[in-house]
């Protein structure tokens, strides 16, 4: 079954919605008269303000928005765009959406995002990113949702030194809370798929940048402190590479793959080309989302200074413990079904990024 995005007039819920990723995609998808909701906690991880802005930045009036982040409402709707201020932990609301809305689509982007967050605040990715992602899984199944697309994490790979990273490699050594996290949604989901029937795709993100960025990213402190003149820390003399992926090329990766729902048929293709070892079936699939041309930290800080204007002051250290050398996707599977391959270069993307930064804070 294929899913046309452009011709269709879905209904389509994505989590998330005030986050980066969220915030992007719900913007390529209104040009396509879609019905769709945006749920998303407006939690305080990063900077709230910048999530409100995002929604103001969607077409919702500035004064609604604000007064929805002073408490006094959680509903905002503009013309076939809804937002609800809504946990993915709160069962019972989450039960209430799926039932009211019958969503054809569902794309999971809602999680507590970051590696090192994780450490101090561990409950925090137990019940976003566990208990909120069986509640989708939940809401999938019960109201036969057609497709289930959901944010997994580069993360998984932790210190695998094989590269690239393919869809292929075990994933069974986590180094993080946040990846074990990630790691369980993709079991989650298969399980799901297997039991209930239900279409599910999960996609390994790889290092997403781009305007209107988390400023918890290395990027965002970078371009910060550039521009401030202070000093940033660059590890491992800029050695390290990291397969940057512009948020255009996110999108459009998204797009491509909610129109293509997995059968039966395809695991089993998979299956036919591998030792076979299990009988299970499901209508179930992940995917690598990178850039496929791995950068190193001293080009990409090179990107920074150039669309800066201005030289970065380094301070030079070792390779942080639990760092990798490399991150480095590989993508061939996600070109083969949907015929789309990441394409921005680090220059052009940071380049728009920076343009935005300083729009944004008025540098």
């Amino acid at each position: 079954m294929k899913l046309n995005i452009q011709d269709s007039k879905l209904k389509i819920l994505v989590t998330g919605a005030a986050g980066f990723i969220g915030f992007h995609l719900i913007q390529a998808l209104k040009q396509y008269n879609h019905n769709i909701v945006g749920i998303d906690n407006l939690n305080d991880y990063y900077d709230p303000q910048l999530k409100l802005d995002r929604l103001k930045a969607q077409g919702f009036k500035n004064d609604e928005v604000e007064t929805m982040a002073a408490g006094h409402n959680s509903t905002l709707k503009i013309n076939n765009l809804t937002f609800y201020r809504l946990d993915l932990a709160d069962r019972v609301s989450i039960e209430t959406l799926f039932l009211q809305n019958q969503f054809d689509i569902v794309v999971n982007l809602g999680a507590q995002a970051g590696v090192r967050y994780s450490i101090d605040n561990p409950h925090a990715y137990v019940d976003s990113n566990l208990v909120g992602f069986v509640n989708i899984l939940e809401g999938c199944r019960h109201n036969k949702v057609k497709h289930l697309v959901y944010a997994s994490s580069s993360s998984v790979y932790g210190m695998n030194i094989k590269q690239p990273f393919s869809t292929e490699d075990r994933v069974d050594y986590p180094i993080s809370l946040y990846a074990a996290t990630k790691k369980s949604n993709e079991l989650m989901a298969h399980t799901y798929s297997h039991l209930y029937g239900i279409p599910t795709t999960g996609l390994r993100f790889f290092t997403v940048y781009g305007p209107m960025g988390r400023p918890d990213m290395a990027y965002f402190s970078f371009t910060k402190k550039i521009l401030n003149g202070e000093i940033i820390d660059v590890f491992n003399n800029g050695e390290m590479q990291r397969d940057f992926t512009y948020i255009d090329d996110i999108v459009e990766g998204i797009t491509r793959v909610i129109e293509r729902p997995p059968t039966l048929e395809d695991e089993l293709k998979i299956k036919n080309s591998r030792l076979n070892i299990t009988t299970a079936k499901a209508p179930y699939k992940v995917y690598n989302i990178g850039n496929n041309q791995p950068v190193t930290l001293r080009r990409f800080i090179t990107a920074i200074e150039t669309a800066c204007g201005k030289k970065a002051k380094e301070n030079l250290l070792p390779m942080q413990p639990g760092d990798v050398p490399v991150t480095f996707a590989d993508v061939d599977e996600l070109i083969a079904v949907t015929g789309f391959k990441p394409s921005t270069t680090i220059e052009e993307g940071i380049a728009k990024f920076v343009e935005w930064y300083r729009s944004y804070y008025q540098k």
